[in-house]
């Protein structure tokens, strides 16, 4: 058996293409198309609750009985500091006022991590989904073993080398190589020690070469071409995510469609001031006035709750420059198509450019 049919066994697909998880973009429909097509279709769990996830789950499986992946945060906790905080929001208050509204009193952790969630764990082990996946780190290895015995299959994220070591010895069974082109947030463990910035083909062919496990080719991948030439240097599978965000099955509002078909998704840039950690988007007006205050910024996701409150202020009066558009350095090629459509537009390619009849 190929390693891409290992794969694809491994995940009970019948294509090598996984949707990225796309927390506030992925939905149940759109995990459902793709998983429908053959491809794994993905939830972004990171910003939902116990029961926003349980039911997230329950609505994809009502569309589909294929296997769908859903995807865990597992940062560090945030740490709060009142007057890191406040000097922020005051940093704010000008932004607030253009817009007639004041910054919020107080800031939040919005996004709770899975690490020693033991809420999160337990509605999964009753759930079992098929698949489950990590980014921004690994839960505890008796949580490892529980996945496992429960026969949930586990694929982990990883920038660089240190990280794919991590994730092998944790025993997950595939590793999602994240190159510095993928849109969204990167996937580095720990943000403090930097990011080695390390592209998708040259971070696949190292892995490939140091792990044992299969390499999924992550950031930058939009046709079959793409998928060819990762495959080519030994990924057995590719994710993508920025290609999906103009299916109609995505969440991304009008704004979001717009700017992904403008000129500025020639000029995609990573910023850690929008959320507290580097992700890759779509430059506007968000990402001027934060960046120049950036010093002193709060922990992720505190910081990601004023520039939420933010963005709310100014759509609340027809601006959407404030908004976090998320997306890959190849965004121009993201094509408006149904899911289904896509991916089987997408396979053509691959096997045309593979040559495989």
């Amino acid at each position: 058996m190929s390693s891409v049919q290992s794969l694809l066994a491994l995940l009970g697909i019948e294509h090598p293409i996984i949707q990225a998880p796309m927390a506030g973009v992925s939905t149940p429909a759109l995990a459902a198309a793709v998983s429908n097509s053959g491809g794994l279709g993905s939830l972004g769990l990171g910003a939902s609750n116990v029961e926003q996830s349980r039911a997230m789950i329950r609505a994809t499986r009502a569309l589909t009985s294929r296997p769908f992946n859903v995807n865990l945060f597992c940062h560090r906790r945030a740490t709060a500091d009142a007057a890191r905080e406040a000097a922020w929001l005051a940093y704010l208050e000008p932004h607030f006022a253009r817009f007639g509204a004041k910054p919020p009193q107080e800031l939040r952790e919005i996004y709770h991590t899975f690490v020693g969630n033991q809420p999160m764990l337990a509605m999964l082990l009753e759930e079992r989904p098929a698949i489950v996946s990590f980014h921004f780190g690994l839960p505890s290895p008796e949580w490892i073993k529980q996945f496992r015995a429960a026969g949930i299959v586990m694929l982990a994220c990883a920038t660089n080398s240190e990280e794919a070591t991590l994730c092998e010895r944790a025993g997950v069974d595939a590793i999602v190589a994240q190159g510095v082109e993928a849109g969204g947030h990167r996937g580095v463990f720990d943000p403090e020690r930097g990011d080695d910035g390390i592209g998708t083909f040259a971070l696949v062919r190292m892995l490939v070469k140091q792990c044992s496990v299969p390499i999924i080719a992550a950031g930058g991948i939009m046709d079959g071409r793409g998928m060819a030439a990762a495959m080519t240097l030994g990924a057995v599978g590719v994710q993508m995510g920025t290609a999906f965000v103009l299916c109609p099955e995505s969440s991304a509002n009008a704004a979001y469609r717009e700017q992904m078909k403008s000129e500025r998704a020639h000029h995609t840039r990573i910023t850690a001031a929008i959320s507290g950690r580097g992700a890759r988007g779509l430059p506007n007006q968000m990402y001027e006035l934060i960046e120049a205050g950036a010093l002193g910024l709060p922990d992720y996701p505190i910081a990601y709750d004023a520039a939420k409150a933010l963005h709310a202020a100014a759509s609340a009066q027809g601006n959407h420059e404030y908004a976090a558009y998320w997306a890959g350095q190849a965004a121009p090629l993201a094509r408006e198509l149904p899911a289904a459509v896509l991916v089987s537009q997408l396979v053509q390619e691959w096997r045309a450019a593979s040559g495989i009849e």
